[in-house]
């Protein structure tokens, strides 16, 4: 199976997923398979929402919507254009997937399969409506792609490398399980922001969208502010207020109400608007409805900080305070070669 063949797989797929990528979803005639598969997705649309109540309607379309713009050939080509897959062997690759945000395994789903290797898929609970779907309609456009997809419920067994995400304790614990296996084992990151004082109401505004997309469960989105002593926050609360009919949703509602009792009862200073509650912690890692912030008053010291605790920092979301820093609103729109905490999983998967 050729390279190009696998790249044009997923292009379909992509103008697959560009269907289903507005609160509208709307059929396009020129779509390769559709009457076999349209109606189907839209049916484990309403399943995967049904299933987990942070996937919404908004949500799961935005995360096709990230998915339809990355699949085209000028994406697939400049990513891949650095590595060389002549000499590839094909392994199985198992994957061990998280369930926080819609199709958030989807990156090594497509990283492995692309390399030319096989995949075994251990889906979490929460996120399984999908991405089998997915799977089979790759099969139909590229039939060489059968036999080389399977997920299971069970042990995963019979594989040689292994790709696998969980929170901080699952991690030390795939640490040991797979010692004898080349792997990449993430943990829990957070990612951050670094405010000035000059940003404009339309960076703030923007900002917003790194804190709320995903109700904030994404290892990308921004749950701590870093900002100047003295930082007036009334310009941040007027810029994010336009969010505020996420307060609606049960969840989020329940997490907010359940989160401010405990500050409150615990005495914690925090500032709040009645959607989002901001606190001063030392923390990355905030709760839902929660965002920390920390003052600095030298922007080298922060920048030694950041470089120091890099390992628990998933992106930083800034303009102009570093290099690799993500614009504001950007941080849950990365590209095909954004590495998950920066490791870089194609190359690992032509290593194996």
């Amino acid at each position: 199976m050729h390279l190009q063949e696998r790249i044009n797989a997923f292009i379909k797929l992509g103008d697959f997923l560009g269907q289903f990528s507005n609160k509208v979803i709307t059929k396009q005639n020129n779509v390769e398979l559709n009457d076999l598969f349209f109606d189907g997705f839209k049916h484990q649309l309403r399943l995967a929402e049904e299933h987990n109540g942070w996937f919404t309607t908004e949500n799961i379309a935005f995360a096709l919507n990230n998915w339809s713009n990355a699949l085209t050939q000028a994406n697939l080509t400049k990513w891949l254009s650095k590595y060389n897959f002549n000499e590839i062997s094909p392994k199985k690759v198992a994957i061990i997937m998280a369930g926080n945000i819609p199709l958030v395994g989807f990156h090594d789903f497509l990283s492995v399969l692309i390399s030319g290797h096989h995949v075994l898929v251990k889906q979490s609970s929460n996120d399984k409506q999908l991405l089998p779907y997915l799977a089979k309609y790759l099969e139909y456009v590229e039939p060489n792609f059968k036999g080389r997809i399977s997920f299971t419920e069970e042990k995963i067994e019979n594989f040689d490398a292994v790709i696998a995400t969980g929170s901080n304790n699952t991690a030390r614990y795939f640490e040991y399980y797979f010692k004898d296996k080349p792997s990449i084992i993430r943990n829990n990151r957070n990612s951050v922001a670094v405010l000035t004082g000059n940003e404009t109401e339309d960076d703030l505004k923007n900002l917003s969208e790194d804190i709320f997309r995903y109700y904030g469960l994404g290892c990308r989105n921004v749950s701590k502010l870093f900002v100047p002593k003295n930082y007036n926050f009334d310009s941040f609360f007027k810029a994010i207020y336009h969010w505020h009919p996420i307060i609606e949703e049960t969840k989020y509602a329940n997490n907010y109400d359940y989160n401010k009792a405990v500050y409150l009862m615990s005495e914690f200073d925090m500032l709040e608007n009645g959607f989002l509650m901001i606190k001063e912690d030392k923390s990355y890692a905030s709760p839902i409805a929660t965002v920390f912030y920390e003052f600095y008053d030298n922007a080298n010291k922060l920048k030694e900080k950041l470089k120091f605790d890099e390992q628990h920092i998933q992106c930083i979301a800034s303009n102009g305070f570093t290099e690799n820093e993500i614009a504001f609103g950007q941080t849950q729109k990365p590209q095909l070669w954004d590495y998950a905490d920066s490791v870089d999983s194609v190359e690992f998967l032509l290593s194996i």
